[in-house]
């Protein structure tokens, strides 16, 4: 019997349908998290054969010593995941520092997490980057906006989401941002791209090959829901464009990425933009080597009516699924923020759209600064229902 930790299996909350699928497939499945064992769910307890309960997941010594301490008890581990940006560095060194081969290893942390490193594997696959400068001096910081024109943004090198990102206009906007950039982190600093995020999504088999391909669209940037306070709206799409097909698997052989679940995410131009490419034109973004975030992946089995929890987990025991793909559907989040005058209360919103709701559920705190307060998520046919949803429930009344 093969043996896989799974970090965190309690958070985000829905990451207990990875553990079921897992031990369903005749995986010993390990749980490492510092929720109380008896404060778990039901679902999450019968999805495991064993927890280990760390007083505090950011304690390396704690998670190392329980890992070291399944190995005493089970021996060799087969696989330690976390399917979570936040851990993704921490995963890899334990794999290296316990032999665990299956995923990345502390030596290829630099080259997928960083967003300077992650330029050259795009470029290698022929997709255009953003021009970028690393945050030195204020003047050189200058010299770089006015050489590529404000407005710049600056970002941590190595950040999850859009934390502590900065969109530059002008030359006192820029000396803001040395003021309030954090003192020990490196910062990357790239022209803006006048575009609409474009994700690739899949799932990712032992040859590097996909077993499973979609994508999502984030009309709205993350950077502004962030920093605005504002609504948050994506959305699965019905049928994965062929460039976005094309560039995710360059993207794939690039990074030589195996047995992983993915999220890349590109920019679509919304025009022309000198250097990197017409209206229309895909340029890239940044990898992330995991799921994208919170109930997307239940996102993808509402649009395409099949199971990427199940595909995951067969990719990890067998390497191959049967896992059949439904017809494909739009599926739509929309994140509500709290404090907003809506012309559509909730009970409003069940009445209209209530064959088409999936989810209606409270964003959890930690996720609600990207996402909303309030999420709803729903599947239609068509863009022109869709977009109608929309418009009725993030319509707030005028003043």
């Amino acid at each position: 019997m093969k043996n896989f930790i799974f970090i965190s299996p309690n958070f985000p909350t829905n990451y207990w349908l990875f553990c079921r699928e897992l031990k369903k497939n005749g995986l010993n499945v390990l749980g490492i998290g510092d929720q109380p064992y008896d404060e778990l769910t039901a679902n999450l307890k019968d999805s495991l054969n064993e927890y280990y309960k760390v007083s505090n997941l950011e304690n390396d010594d704690e998670v190392y010593r329980a890992v070291a301490f399944f190995i005493y008890k089970y021996g060799r581990i087969d696989w330690l995941e976390s399917n979570n940006e936040y851990w993704l560095e921490r995963d890899a060194r334990l794999r290296t520092d316990f032999n665990i081969t299956s995923g990345f290893q502390a030596s290829d942390i630099p080259n997928i997490k960083f967003k300077s490193r992650m330029k050259e594997f795009y470029q290698k696959a022929g997709i255009p980057v953003a021009r970028y400068h690393m945050v030195d001096t204020l003047e050189n910081c200058l010299d770089f906006a006015w050489h590529v024109g404000f407005p710049v943004v600056a970002k941590p090198d190595n950040g999850v989401g859009a934390s502590h990102t900065f969109k530059i206009e002008n030359e006192e906007q820029m000396k803001q941002f040395f003021d309030l950039k954090w003192p020990d982190t490196s910062y990357i600093m790239e022209e803006f791209v006048n575009g609409e995020v474009n994700s690739y999504d899949a799932i990712i088999d032992s040859k590097g090959e996909p077993m499973f391909e979609t994508g999502n669209i984030t009309p709205m940037s993350i950077m502004d829901i962030v920093n605005k306070a504002d609504n948050s709206i994506f959305y699965i799409l019905k049928d994965l464009p062929d460039d976005t097909r094309a560039v995710g698997r360059a993207t794939v052989k690039s990074f030589g990425v195996k047995s992983r679940f993915v999220h890349f995410e590109f920019f679509r131009l919304l025009k022309d933009q000198e250097g990197l490419g017409k209206k229309g034109d895909l340029v890239a973004l940044e990898v992330n080597m995991r799921p994208s975030g919170g109930v997307t992946p239940d996102m993808i089995d509402f649009a395409h009516s099949t199971d990427v929890y199940k595909i995951w987990a067969d990719m990890i025991a067998f390497d191959r699924s049967t896992m059949p793909i439904g017809q494909g559907a739009y599926c739509a989040f929309a994140g509500r923020r709290d404090g907003k005058d809506f012309v559509m209360s909730h009970a409003d919103i069940a009445e209209k759209y209530g064959a088409n709701l999936k989810m209606t559920e409270r964003i959890p705190d930690v996720l609600s600064g990207a996402m909303g307060n309030q999420m709803y998520v729903a599947v239609f046919q068509s863009r022109k229902e869709m977009n109608d949803f929309y418009n009725d429930i993030l319509r707030c009344n005028e003043l």
